[in-house]
């Protein structure tokens, strides 16, 4: 029988920090993942040569010595990763009605081309972009604060978290903002979190807009390079990973996890076990209620999961650069009523009407430029739904049948009617299109109701409510979306504070820059930037693809 350290159970961005650190501590380490690539949210896919990332759209707070750079750095995987910035004048667009705001990168930028836009808001911008600073910035010291005089000032330090910590967006917006269209504009991002303002929390939306102060930055390769740069580093340790491999059971006595069994009923030994999976599933699922106390199980009872996603896969063999494409995101509102398009998508039926309400848009070939073919781009396109409107496939007799591809051809067209609306010939130049759909996410990724960002980050989730990375149960440990934060760098992370909680050490020793080099960020809309490598790799990829096209 084989034996571990430790065993973590699914290789998303936690599971993978996870992972890393414990083998670069001397541990003995096994992955598994279920799916046939690693990277659970993080992973890259081909669609007919052309690459895709679900989960990855941009990443925040990379630049020298921010907390991104600094994660990575301390990871140890800077070496292996290249970014690309998004564009400084707009990585974010808003298309809200009839009107448009670009988000430009650096906070001085954002509150003059806001002000610029609303001059009759300059004081309430100015007001309220300080306070989204200040609650960020204590929201991230609370965690700091060691010691008990530095615990008893913590009301001191932190008053403005304090004041604002238990109010929705919708609330404190309104305290500050009047204009409509201004509140949102500066509520577009909530996307990001998966939550209509009314439910947001003020302070997961001061951290979700402070990530992004500074501008987006997409990695090269998509979300798949930084999934090889972790996984590459694992492996260096002589960490093992192992896809395919779904987990059938945590093995568990005498309230404590001893090893897993996978499907094929196969045992494996481990003094911890690491779960990547979300609790509903790590509990119910993995662990059985069995073993299980009744607090843990009500609470599970009681967690309530984020949105599911409807996300389109689409390649198009145009210059969209003609229609105002670029390297930034787009954010399409019908209009400013954000609270009524996530209750339209999430509560009603998903057909009704010719367009989505609201969706996301990004072109990744614009995005990571060493990826394009020279002729075609790609675009992830995504919008939020609810689980329930795909609760007649729930049986896997249903999935994939002539009924389900029906209901997916009906969503595809609706989603290329809202495309039309910004690139107008977009049906003309298809080349491929695909739906990843709620059971999409749950087949892959294995997320409770096909969630996206874990548990909910309402309220009552959050803070001292989410669920801890150590558990009642003896060297069970959970680390991913549901635990410390959401995204990218929150769900790494996690699986940093989960090494530590292994480790029973201190989360800051684990990321320690042992000589690592700085990360190579070049400008995407400035090829004069970019490196003779990314010049090359791009040659190449048109090169092959002339190549493919003429035999």
């Amino acid at each position: 029988m084989e034996e571990y350290d430790s065993i973590v159970i699914g290789s998303g961005a936690g599971g993978l920090a996870t992972a890393l650190c414990l083998a670069r501590e001397g541990q003995r380490v096994l992955v598994l993942e279920q799916h046939d690539v690693p990277g659970g949210w993080c992973h890259s896919f081909m669609l007919n040569g052309q690459r895709f990332s679900p989960g990855v759209h941009y990443i925040g707070l990379l630049d020298e010595g921010q907390s991104t750079n600094i994660l990575y750095r301390g990871l140890g995987i800077s070496d292996d990763l290249i970014f690309f910035r998004m564009n400084k004048t707009g990585y974010d667009h808003c298309l809200i009605g009839d009107h448009s705001f670009d988000y430009p990168a650096g906070a001085d930028n954002l509150k003059a081309s806001l002000i610029k836009a609303f001059p009759k808001e300059e004081k309430n911008i100015k007001k309220y972009l300080h306070l989204i600073e200040k609650v960020n910035f204590e929201l991230q010291l609370i965690p700091k604060l060691k010691g008990t005089w530095q615990k008893l000032t913590v009301p001191f330090r932190t008053k403005h978290f304090g004041k604002y910590a238990l109010f929705s967006l919708k609330r404190v917006i309104n305290w500050h903002i009047k204009d409509s269209k201004l509140k949102a504009i500066l509520n577009a991002q909530c996307g990001d979190h998966g939550l209509p303002p009314e439910k947001a929390s003020f302070p997961v939306h001061c951290s979700v807009m402070h990530h992004y102060f500074d501008g987006g930055f997409y990695p090269l390769g998509g979300g798949g390079g930084i999934v090889k740069a972790m996984t590459n580093k694992i492996k260096s340790y002589d960490g093992v990973i192992k896809t395919q491999q779904r987990v059938k059971r945590i093995l568990v006595e005498n309230n404590k996890a001893y090893g897993v069994q996978l499907q094929n009923n196969q045992k494996i030994i481990a003094k911890n076990i690491i779960s990547n999976a979300d609790p509903s599933t790590t509990y119910l699922e993995l662990i059985g209620k069995q073993n299980c106390s009744k607090k843990l199980l009500k609470k599970v009872d009681k967690t309530v999961y984020s949105v599911t996603s409807l996300i389109l896969f689409l390649t198009l063999d145009i210059d969209v650069t003609q229609y105002g494409i670029d390297s930034g995101n787009i954010w399409k509102y019908k209009d400013d009523n954000i609270d009524f398009h996530f209750e339209t998508l999430t509560r009603g039926d998903i057909l009704k009407g010719d367009e989505f309400p609201a969706l996301f848009m990004s072109c990744t070939t614009l995005k990571d430029p060493a990826s394009f073919n020279g002729r075609y781009h790609n675009f992830e396109i995504v919008t939020y739904v609810d689980y329930d409107s795909f609760k007649e496939f729930k049986g896997s007799n249903d999935y994939q049948s002539p009924k389900y591809e029906s209901f997916k051809k009906k969503i595809i067209e609706k989603f290329l009617n809202s495309v039309e609306k910004i690139i107008p010939t977009a049906k003309q130049h298809i080349v491929q299109v695909e739906l990843g759909t709620p059971k999409t996410n749950q087949y892959y990724i294995n997320s409770t109701r096909g969630n996206v960002y874990g548990t909910e980050k309402s309220l009552w989730q959050l803070g001292p409510f989410i669920y801890k990375n150590k558990t009642e149960i003896e060297n069970l440990f959970l680390c991913g979306a549901s635990t410390l934060s959401h995204g990218v760098t929150g769900a790494t992370y996690s699986g940093v504070e989960a090494a530590a909680a292994v480790l029973n050490c201190d989360s800051d020793s684990l990321l320690t820059d042992k000589g690592s080099k700085k990360i190579n960020i070049f400008d995407a809309e400035d090829p004069s930037t970019w490196s003779d490598f990314i010049h090359k790799k791009r040659e190449d990829k048109i090169r092959t693809f002339k190549e493919i096209k003429i035999t």
